[in-house]
């Protein structure tokens, strides 16, 4: 008989993996593809995005803004049935691995047709020393 309560942070983590792959080649849209098609993204400094094709504009934006890839450290996962919420660190880095910014985040997860995808997604930055 199976147990309910897997541990899904090996899992999470490889989605992280997956995430921080596609930002860091270049990919917006394959990013959005990780999402749910009703994700929302709540970035500090920014409205609201709302959907995968808003959601691969804004990750498209961060490129062309000059964060070159993203460092993510999950630190904690939570699972609630078909929801897991993750928290962690982030680092955005620019041209030649120089620290953009820092800060923590968490993610909501939701398990759709048996993957699990990000349906929320907000992050603040660490004030620096």
């Amino acid at each position: 008989m199976e147990t309910l309560s897997i541990d899904i942070t090996d899992e999470i983590k490889r989605l992280c993996r997956e995430f921080t792959n596609a930002y860091n080649r270049g990919d917006a849209t394959g990013l959005a593809a990780l999402y749910t098609p009703t994700a929302v993204l709540m970035p500090a400094g920014f409205e609201t995005v709302r959907g995968r094709e808003a959601i691969a504009q804004f990750w498209q934006g961060a490129m062309d803004a000059g964060i070159k890839s993203i460092i993510l450290d999950t630190v904690e996962v939570e699972q609630l049935e078909q929801t897991a919420i993750e928290l962690g660190h982030y680092t955005l880095l620019g041209d030649a691995g120089q620290p953009m910014d820092q800060g923590k985040y968490m993610v909501v997860w939701k398990r759709e047709n048996g993957d699990w995808k990000l349906q929320k997604d907000i992050w603040n930055s660490t004030p620096q020393s």
